[in-house]
């Protein structure tokens, strides 16, 4: 688990509010907790995509068997 600390910050308490219910989150830390991980994963993943498409990959790897989900959503 990473350190954590007790901070003191003013929010505009309606945002948190409509942050919450469409998060669906119990409680306030774990609302501000996910609204953090969720923008910094919004603003890696552009360059994510670079890599990937930077990325070199062999023919065994393009020609690989592809997995269709089955109705369930999962995969078989």
């Amino acid at each position: 688990m990473a350190a954590m600390t007790v901070s003191s910050i003013d929010i505009d308490i309606a945002l948190l509010q409509q942050a919450k219910e469409l998060a669906g989150t119990p409680s306030n830390r774990e609302t501000l907790d996910l609204a953090l991980r969720t923008l910094i994963a919004v603003r890696q993943q552009p360059a994510a995509v670079e890599r990937i498409i930077g990325r070199s990959f062999v023919p065994d790897q393009i020609d690989a068997p592809t997995r269709t989900p089955d109705a369930s959503g999962s995969s078989s």
